[in-house]
C-alpha cells in the first residue's frame, strides 16, 4: 500500500498548532514544529514528528519551559555556556546558531554549550542553517538522565546513545553526518519493539552480556543494553566515541552523568566554523568536493549501485517531499490522534485525499 503524502507546511502548521494549544509560547512552537518536520523530510522519520506527542506529555506534566530564554552562564566571545532551563531543544539550538553567526565570522570559529535543554530532536534537520550560510557546524548532543549503551566489554549501561552530526558545505548539495556512538538508537529500538520485530543482527546485550536481537532487551529486569558501533569485535570505536561527545557536552556544560537525574533533555555541544578566516571558502570547497567526488566515483562493491556521500539521499528525499508531499511512518498518524482529539485540531488531509 503506497503511504499516504501530506504538505509540509500544513504539517508544520498542525504541529505549530498542537504546541500552542498546550501552552507553548507562539515563537517556541514555530521552531519545534519546523525542526520536527525537517526530520521527517530528511528521512529521519523517528526523530521528526514521531516526537510531538512525547513532547506534548512532557508539557502536560511540566517538565518542559514553555516560555522564556536561556540564562547565560558564561560569554567569552568565541565560546559561550548557556542553561537551557528545560526549554525546547529545537528552540534553544536555533537560537544558538543565530547567536554564533555573527561571532563565527568575526572570530573563525565560536561555541555554544547548553546545559539542561530538553531534547532536540534529529541533530540533521538543524545542519542546513549553517551550510546555507556557507559554514561547517559541529553538533552533539548527550542525555545525562538516560543510559541505555553499555561501554565496551561491560554490560551495564551508561551512555546514551550520544549522536555527533556535522554539516559541510561543498559547491553542490553539502555533506551532512548524522551518527551514533551505538549501533542503533533509542528511537528506533523503541519502535520495533512496540511492533513485536527484531533486528536483523546482533545489535544490543542483554542483561547477562550475551548478543541479541531482540529490542526488548532494554525493558528486562536488570535490563540489556544498545552495542556501541563496532559491536563486540570492535566496540571501543563507539566507545570512544562516545567518551568525546560526553566531554564536549556534559564536560564542557559542567552538567551531566555525574549529576542527579532531572528528566528526558539534553547536554549541547555545537561549534561554527568559517571557512573564510582560514584558507579561504574556495580553497574549503575545492578540497570537499575533490573528497565527495572521489567518493562518489568509486567502483562500487557487489550488490551496491554506487557510493553516496552522507546526505545525498536525505537532500533527494528532501526536495521530492517538499514537492509531492511528505510519507510520514504509519505509526505517526496514530500517535498524534490523542493530540488531536484532545485540543480539537484535525491532523492534515492527505494531499489528493
Amino acid at each position: 500500500m503506497t503511504a499516504h503524502r501530506y504538505s509540509a507546511p500544513d504539517l508544520v502548521r498542525y504541529a505549530t498548532d498542537v504546541l500552542g494549544a498546550a501552552g507553548m509560547d507562539a515563537a517556541l512552537a514555530t521552531a519545534v514544529a519546523e525542526t520536527l518536520v525537517e526530520g521527517d523530510l530528511l528521512g529521519h522519520d523517528t526523530h521528526g514528528l514521531a516526537l510531538l506527542a512525547p513532547y506534548v506529555k512532557q508539557m502536560q506534566g511540566g517538565a518542559m519551559a514553555l516560555s522564556g530564554s536561556a540564562d547565560v552562564v558564561s560569554d567569552r566571545g568565541a565560546s559561550l555556556l548557556w542553561d537551557g532551563r528545560r526549554l525546547p531543544g529545537p528552540w534553544l539550538v536555533h537560537q544558538g546558531l543565530d547567536t554564533l553567526v555573527p561571532r563565527a565570522r568575526q572570530y573563525g570559529s565560536a561555541t555554544l554549550v547548553i546545559r539542561r535543554s530538553h531534547h532536540i530532536a534529529c541533530l540533521a534537520a538543524y545542519l542546513l542553517r549553517a551550510t546555507e550560510q556557507g559554514m561547517m557546524l559541529l553538533l552533539a548532543s548527550s542525555d545525562p538522565a538516560v543510559a541505555s549503551v553499555a561501554p565496551f566489554g561491560g554490560r551495564r549501561a551508561v551512555f546514551t546513545p550520544d549522536p555527533i552530526a556535522a554539516g559541510i558545505p561543498t559547491s553542490g548539495n553539502p555533506l551532512l553526518v548524522d551518527i551514533s556512538s551505538s549501533i542503533v538508537t533509542n528511537g528506533l529500538s523503541a519502535r520495533l519493539q512496540k511492533a513485536g520485530q527484531a533486528f536483523k543482527y546482533d545489535c544490543m546485550l542483554d542483561a547477562q552480556g550475551k548478543p541479541s536481537r531482540d529490542p526488548a532487551v532494554l525493558e528486562t529486569d536488570p535490563p540489556g543494553t544498545i552495542m556501541p558501533i563496532g559491536g563486540q569485535e570492535y566496540g571501543h570505536k563507539g566507545f570512544g566515541l562516545a567518551l568525546i561527545v560526553e566531554a564536549l557536552t556534559g564536560g564542557l556544560a559542567g552538567h551531566g552523568r555525574a549529576d542527579a537525574p532531572a528528566g528526558w533533555g539534553a547536554t549541547v555541544f555545537m561549534t561554527l566554523y568559517d571557512p573564510s578566516a582560514f584558507a579561504g571558502t574556495d580553497a574549503f570547497e575545492r578540497q570537499t568536493d575533490w573528497i565527495a567526488d572521489a567518493c562518489r566515483s568509486n567502483p562500487p562493491v557487489p550488490g551496491v549501485e554506487a557510493v553516496r556521500m552522507p546526505g545525498d539521499r536525505g537532500m533527494v528525499r528532501r526536495a521530492e517531499q517538499l514537492a509531492d508531499g511528505v510519507a510520514l511512518h504509519a505509526t505517526i498518524g496514530p500517535m498524534l490522534a490523542e493530540c488531536s482529539e484532545r485540543y480539537g485540531i484535525a491532523f492534515p488531509s492527505p494531499i489528493g485525499g
